[in-house]
């Protein structure tokens, strides 16, 4: 038996020993060191009405529990929900509105979850104004008596603008909540908990599993009120991982801390090298000097992500063919896993979007998105030269970045 009395306690415990440590005891029946995959619908009970803390898979799953409490602890939460997929974990959030409420969102955010505000709930009566999370005063400004949520994601997708999250929630107005999308971040560069937000979510699918192989989502909170309602939309609904989907994120999450400074120190390489070129009209990166909100992303995060947007000179036309000419960045929807992929936000992520506001928000086909993996930097770099270099003759002149 591990001894108790010694070394430093469960709360002040590192990232990567929490990773790998919590919600993952040994089983109490076998001594297994890694949780097992508990691949059964139903659990037999000991008696009518008597349980040993599972009877059926959708409500619970021991699999699935060990995975939210691992994502709970690495929020600095008490709860958390384990979704089937990003999307329904943001639904699940969304399960906390009632006709009538109000959603403030970032304007430049993920594409499936503009298609869920704009598409999905106003069937239901709820409304959406989008605003620049980046300018907290824009936030206050949307706020109506009938907001209910805000919902920021940051950094966003695919412009990678930072807004402050602190601010924001000093905005907030009783019985509003604030939820982040922490999905580009990561809880080991971000925790939007400790900065005044209420919820939450991430698209497990990216960096916390970080493999490519999983689809999954994860709301956290550590109030119990909030928890107990997405909690009960979760069973209601059914959205859930399968115990071998909670079992591959769950292993996944143990190396996040390994790959997330591996995923920025790559993309801080890959920025540098864009950003020295003069067929590059434009480099996204929180971690440069450049950025807007590079400030505050140093204040606000412990790192910068691994997600790396650009505009190319020579429009649309070269971005496609840019995009195309890679050897090892793969031309593919998604990020954060540890092989690194290239896409054109505007047909893939956000194609949802009408072309006029993927307009309005500069989401236009000159924008590329990098999602850098953890290969070797020196050959991102040598294959993003070789596919910018191989598209050079395309010269549509495209616009300049503003500062």
């Amino acid at each position: 038996m591990p001894n108790q009395s010694f070394g430093r306690s469960a709360a002040v415990r590192g990232f990567s020993t929490r990773a790998i440590r919590s919600g993952q005891d040994p089983c109490s029946a076998t001594g297994a060191t890694i949780v097992p995959v508990y691949q059964t619908a139903t659990f037999t009970l000991p008696d009518v009405g008597v349980t040993k803390g599972f009877d059926y898979s959708r409500t619970g799953n021991p699999t699935r529990a060990a995975l939210e409490a691992q994502i709970a602890d690495l929020e600095g939460a008490r709860f958390a929900c384990a979704f089937g997929s990003g999307m329904a974990a943001a639904a699940g959030v969304a399960a906390l509105l009632r006709t009538g409420d109000h959603i403030v969102a970032t304007a430049d955010l993920y594409g499936g979850t503009h298609r869920l505000f704009t598409k999905v709930l106003p069937r239901y009566g709820i409304a959406t104004s989008f605003a620049d999370t980046s300018d907290p005063d824009a936030v206050g400004a949307a706020i109506r008596p009938s907001t209910k949520l805000i919902w920021v994601e940051t950094p966003s997708n695919p412009l990678l603008k930072i807004a402050d999250i602190a601010q924001i929630a000093a905005r907030k107005r009783p019985g509003q909540i604030l939820a982040v999308d922490n999905t580009l971040a990561s809880p080991y560069f971000q925790r939007p908990l400790a900065l005044g937000a209420d919820v939450v979510m991430h698209s497990t699918t990216k960096y916390v599993c970080g493999h490519s192989d999983v689809v999954g989502g994860v709301v956290v909170t550590g109030d119990e009120a909030l928890h107990e309602e997405i909690a009960f939309h979760q069973n209601a609904v059914g959205a859930i991982p399968g115990p071998w989907d909670a079992y591959l994120t769950l292993r996944g999450a143990k190396t996040l801390a390994l790959r997330m400074r591996a995923h920025e120190s790559n993309a801080l390489a890959v920025a540098h090298y864009l950003g020295s070129r003069d067929d590059v009209n434009c480099v996204y990166y929180p971690g440069l000097a450049s950025h807007p909100q590079h400030a505050l992303a140093r204040k606000q995060m412990s790192g910068f992500g691994g997600i790396v947007s650009f505009r190319v000179e020579g429009g649309e036309q070269r971005a496609r063919a840019a995009a195309r000419a890679t050897r090892i960045f793969n031309l593919a929807t998604s990020l954060g896993g540890v092989e690194s992929l290239i896409c054109s936000p505007a047909v893939m992520t956000h194609g949802s979007l009408s072309a006029g506001e993927r307009l309005e928000l500069g989401i236009t086909g000159d924008l590329l998105r990098l999602s850098v993996g953890i290969e070797d930097a020196a050959d991102l770099i040598d294959d993003l030269a070789y596919a910018l270099d191989a598209t050079a003759a395309i010269s549509e002149k495209g616009p300049h970045c503003a500062a």
